[in-house]
């Protein structure tokens, strides 16, 4: 991931593409091309033909280069806006079209981060581990550890990126 990482910030730094601009407190804000965590890797360009067939070189590159192989099965184009020939440019990169809301490292990807809908999927990841430990053959104690040590963590993650939406009454 370091090589793709590196490659990208060449081909940016180039001229080649161009990520985002992400604005924060102050005015200036900054160039986001690329995120990566582990083998997930988030890749922020226009929709040119021109841009698209550098990111298709630096996969097949950083492919050469790690010997490793990218499943572009797993693989999506997300369009932000509008764009033209998205099923096209999905067909020749060989992935599929997503859309948003999406979610990245189980977070949600393009939904208002206010709403309170953003927050069901916390609610659901509950009581999906709640009935998997409930099938298993643990003791009380047991599945009370597992439960004080795993289940705090799941809102404390998406409180540390995400807003709590104000609850009306």
């Amino acid at each position: 991931m370091e090589v793709f990482s590196t490659f990208l910030k060449r081909v940016v730094d180039g001229g080649f593409m161009s990520g985002c601009k992400v604005k924060g407190r102050n005015e200036e804000g900054v160039q986001i091309s690329h995120l990566l965590f582990a083998d997930d890797t988030l890749v922020f360009c226009q929709d040119s033909q021109d841009h698209l067939i550098y990111l298709s070189w630096l996969l097949m590159w950083s492919e050469a280069v790690s010997e490793l192989r990218i499943n572009l099965e797993k693989t999506e184009l997300i369009p932000i806006g509008r764009v033209e020939n998205i099923n096209d440019i999905a067909l020749k990169f060989g992935c599929r079209v997503g859309s948003l809301p999406s979610t990245y490292l189980g977070l949600p990807l393009g939904a208002p981060f206010k709403s309170i809908l953003v927050w069901d999927g916390v609610e659901e990841r509950f009581r999906k581990r709640l009935a998997m430990w409930k099938r298993q053959y643990l003791s009380k104690g047991g599945r009370a550890t597992l439960i004080r040590s795993t289940l705090p963590n799941l809102p404390i993650y998406f409180m540390s990126l995400l807003r709590l939406p104000s609850l009306v009454r």
